[in-house]
Order: structure tokens, then C-alpha cells, then sequence
């Protein structure tokens, strides 16, 4: 299945080294090898294959290859003054593609020995409208498959629900069992998977770490520190709360929803929140990465309780509030409420069984699969 970075990444390619991150099994190494297609030349080398590993250490690639991919090379001791000297010294015609977990993500955020030299994105799992352009079919199927298996693309390409649950099965175990070991202590394995099982059956509402932190009897500086490297390891994403101020908009509670809606515990509704999140937290990453635009996805909810699920901002400015609700197509108060309010962004309360599409001004109540489907990504 093609993805929908192929062509931003192929086109990137010509001008600098690009580096593609994202959740494990995302499709990461899949891209990679379908854009190896278009070279006439191509050589990837994983650091996890003992044999590549010692191509990878004594450079030793051919020297004719117009793409070079390497995949795994955070694993290396001081993998990015290496990879700076590669992209130094390469020939001109020569493409580089990285490819990483987000690992990679996390140390390319600390110093610079990198900067200029690479253009970044982040692969994100398959959307409504990804599945339309791939494999046809109208946007209420595919946000149906979406919500029942998820958007990566094993469960989501499944012959059966069975198949993508036992993978999903063996997948969270093995994020546990060795991604998060990297980044915690061994013992801490039991309190960070019962972290990740409470942040489960919580998606979608305010997250208090104080509260969850005197369930499972650790400090609250432990738990944010948990929920940094699950935010690392692209297994659950944090939304601040929108504010013109950015730093009390960061001290303020977040909301947690997972890259994989298939691991979320709760009702249709909850569900249904996560899978919109998802994707367009994959539309603000697509605009910033593939587009060059400041887009942001954040949430509003004020002192008095009033909340809107999502708002969408560009260069800063409101420019969508998005509400959503799985068949009540009565205008949500506080979208109203808050449309009034901020009234250049454009309010949307999309429902995901809705009969009939109207305008009760100043809210557009539609169709969600179909505006999900319009989305940038």
C-alpha cells in the first residue's frame, strides 16, 4: 500500500537527507523500500543486521548508490556526529533517508550537530482519507474499519478482527517489554504498565498525574516522566489546551489520547474522540513537515467546565473548533458558546451517524467521515 509521505519524501529527497520517524510498525521500513523503487540505485542497510552493522561502522556502502537508507542507526554510540560527517561527505547526487523509532525523534531534539542539514517527518497510521485515495470505498467504510482495527497497517489490512487483535496483542506487550526498558529501569515495568493500562480506560478527559499517582502509590514527578517516554515512543500523544500564552497553556492539564485507537478502552464515543484526534494530530504534522505550515492541535475548556474536544490553529490564530459526537446532531453549547467567541475560526460539530448535514449558525453540523476525509493527510 502506498503511504501518503511517498511523494513529499521522494521530492524532499533531491534536496537534503530526509528523516522519516514515527510509531513502531507504522510503516516506516515499508515506505523505505518503495522509495528505494524509484532510484536506480538503492542500498539499505539496518543497524540491527550484524552483517549492515559493519558496512554501517567502516562506511563501506557503494560508492554508486543514488539512495542510501539507513535504518536503527540511533542505536549507535554517537550517531549523529557520525551521520554528520555521512552527510558531509557524501556525493552530491547521493539521497540519505534515516529511518528510526522515536528514539530518534527524542535525540534529535538535544543539540545541533544536525541542524541544517536534514528535513524531518513523522509517519503517522492510516486516516480516512489515506484508506479512500489507497483503496477506494466511501468515507463512512473507512472510518468504520478505522474505529473496529485501528489505523496501523497490519491490523488494519487484517484478513479478520481476530488477526488484527492478536497482533495488537503482541504488539502493546512488546512496546512494554523492549522499547520502554530503554528509556526506564527494569523494575519500573510494572508501574508503567499499569500507568499505560489507567491512561487507557482515561482518553480523552483531563489528565490529573497527581490523582493517578496516588492510585499506584508513586510520586507525580514519576509519572510525568512516564508519560514523557510514552510520549517518545509515539504511543500516546499529550493536547494542551489552547491559550495565547503559551507556557500557561503547557502548565495547564493535557488530554492523552494513542497513536493506535485500537488500544483505547471505553465506549464508541471514546473511540470515536480518539480516532479524530489521531487524525488530525496527522493533518498538523502533515501541514508543519510536508506543507511548512505552523499548525497546532489543541483543546478548550475553561474554568467553569465549558469544553470543545479539539481546536486546530494556523500561525497561531484559531481555525477550527471541532466537537465531537456520535449521533447527538443538537448544537453543542459550549461549541457555540466558544464560536461566538472566536469568531474567524470556524466551528464544526461532526457526528459520526448523522442523516442530515445543516448549519445552525454559528455551528456547521457534518458529516465526520466525510470531513475527516478532507483533511490534509
Amino acid at each position: 500500500m502506498k503511504r501518503y509521505l511517498d511523494d513529499p519524501v521522494a521530492s524532499d529527497l533531491q534536496r537534503k537527507m530526509v528523516l522519516l520517524t514515527g510509531p513502531r510498525q507504522v510503516g516506516k521500513t515499508t515506505l523505505c523500500r518503495q522509495l528505494m523503487e524509484r532510484f536506480a540505485s538503492a542500498q539499505y542497510l539496518n543497524w540491527d543486521v550484524a552483517a549492515d552493522r559493519m558496512i554501517l561502522r567502516r562506511q563501506t556502502w557503494g560508492a554508486r548508490t543514488r539512495l542510501l537508507a539507513m535504518d536503527e542507526i540511533h542505536k549507535m554510540p554517537d550517531w549523529k556526529n557520525w551521520l554528520k560527517g555521512v552527510v558531509d561527505g557524501r556525493p552530491p547526487e547521493q539521497a540519505l533517508l534515516v529511518t528510526g523509532s522515536a528514539r530518534m525523534e527524542t535525540s534529535r531534539q538535544s543539540g545541533d550537530s544536525l541542524a541544517g542539514r536534514y528535513l524531518p517527518f513523522r509517519l503517522h497510521p492510516i486516516s480516512v482519507r489515506e484508506w479512500c485515495e489507497q483503496r477506494g470505498g466511501t468515507p463512512a467504510e473507512a472510518l468504520a474499519r478505522l474505529m473496529e482495527r485501528g489505523g496501523f497497517p497490519e491490523p488494519c489490512l487484517a484478513a479478520s478482527v481476530e488477526d488484527a487483535e492478536r497482533w495488537r496483542r503482541q504488539y502493546f506487550t512488546d512496546l512494554i517489554r523492549e522499547d520502554v526498558v530503554e528509556f526506564s529501569r527494569l523494575h519500573e515495568i510494572t508501574a508503567m504498565r499499569l500507568f499505560v493500562e489507567v491512561l487507557r480506560e482515561r482518553v480523552g478527559t483531563p489528565l490529573s498525574l497527581a490523582s493517578i499517582a496516588r492510585d499506584l502509590a508513586v510520586s507525580p514527578t514519576t509519572l510525568k516522566r512516564y508519560l514523557d517516554i510514552l510520549q517518545a515512543l509515539y504511543i500516546v500523544f499529550a493536547i494542551q489546551p489552547w491559550h495565547h500564552n503559551i507556557a500557561r497553556a503547557i502548565l495547564q492539564t493535557p488530554k492523552v489520547y494513542f497513536f493506535d485507537t485500537g488500544l483505547v478502552r471505553g465506549d464508541a464515543g471514546v473511540r470515536f474522540e480518539n480516532a479524530v484526534a489521531a487524525m488530525l494530530l496527522k493533518h498538523a504534522h502533515f501541514r508543519q513537515d510536508a506543507q511548512g505550515k505552523n499548525t497546532g492541535l489543541h483543546y478548550i475548556r475553561t474554568k467553569d467546565g465549558a469544553e470543545v474536544d479539539f481546536a486546530l490553529s494556523e500561525e497561531n490564530r484559531l481555525a477550527h473548533l471541532i466537537e465531537c459526537k456520535l449521533s447527538d446532531n443538537a448544537p453543542h453549547r459550549a461549541l457555540t458558546r466558544f464560536a461566538s467567541q472566536f469568531a474567524g475560526a470556524e466551528a464544526v460539530q461532526i457526528v459520526y451517524d448523522l442523516r442530515q448535514e445543516e448549519h445552525r449558525a454559528p455551528v456547521h453540523i457534518l458529516d465526520a467521515a466525510n470531513w475527516l476525509g478532507d483533511l490534509a493527510a
